[in-house]
Order: C-alpha cells, then structure tokens, then sequence
C-alpha cells in the first residue's frame, strides 16, 4: 500500500512539473518581468525566503546536532555561515516568483496590480496577508471539522432512504 501511495505522489508530482514547465518556460517580455518583480518586492512582507531559510537552517541543526550533541556550538555557527552564502540567493527566488505571475498577468494587468499595492491600502492588504491566510486556515480547520461528521451523517441517511444498509 505505501509503494502505491509513494507512487502516486511521484506521478502526481512529475505531471504537476510537466504543466508548469510550458508556462515558466515562456519568453517573458523584460517590461512585464519588471513589472511582476515589482509586485514581489511590494507584497514580500512575510519574507517568504528568510523564513525559509531559517526552518531548512533550524532542521538541518536539529538533525546534525540529534545525532551529535556536542557539536551543538559549531553546527550552530556553520548553520550561520551557510544562511549568509544563501541570502545572495534570494533574489534567484523572488525572480521565479516574479516569472509565474509575467506569465499569468498582461503588463496592463501587472501594472494595475502594482498601482494597487503601491498604495496605503495595498500596503495594508500585502502586511496583512500572511496573518489573514493563517485565520482563513482556522476558519476552514473549524468548517471542516464541524463539516466532516454531518455530511458523512446525510450521505449514510441517504443511502438508506434508498434501501442500502450500511
């Protein structure tokens, strides 16, 4: 049963490669690269590569420091050293983020989009992303939940008014 899951997984994740390949692909005009890259720049308060980072650099110490102890001081430092090399990289990342929209958005859209942003309300809505994202996740965990049992209830129901027993 786990070799079909891990297989599924693969397949999933090649196909979802393969769709993705075409649109990153595309020859993307450099006025509307700019113009997405702009939106990055505006909207990246949640400082989506820094934290990741950070997590790769706090995993990457737990396991190290797990199997070895006492090089918790140098794994530390080390962890410290290589998050300074990777931070020139960050720009490598926000510019692929910046490809996906260029292309999905014309640069008439991009521009309006980047207008938005730019302004005291967009500012607002780009802060607040992150934190309006993790109370959406809460509201639907909570819909879910409260969800799940009643409509498997009503699907049983039915099932039943159809003269199958379960």
């Amino acid at each position: 049963m786990m070799r079909i899951k891990t297989a599924v997984a693969v397949i999933m994740s090649v196909a979802i490669m393969a769709l993705a390949v075409p649109a990153m692909a595309q020859e993307v005009p450099p006025e509307q690269m700019a113009l997405a890259r702009k939106y990055i720049d505006l909207t990246d308060h949640a400082s989506v590569f820094e934290i990741t980072m950070v997590e790769i650099g706090i995993g990457t110490m737990s396991q190290i420091v797990q199997q070895n102890p006492e090089l918790s001081e140098q794994t530390n430092t080390a962890v410290g050293k290589i998050l300074e090399e990777y931070r020139a990289r960050k720009g490598e990342l926000l510019d692929q983020f910046a490809r996906v929209y260029a292309t999905r958005f014309t640069i008439d859209e991009l521009q309006e989009i980047v207008t938005f942003y730019s302004t005291p309300t967009g500012q607002k809505l780009a802060q607040a992303n992150s934190e309006v994202n993790a109370d959406l996740q809460s509201v639907m965990k909570v819909f879910t939940n409260n969800v799940r049992p009643e409509f498997f209830a009503k699907v049983r129901a039915e099932l039943r008014a159809q003269g199958f027993k379960l």
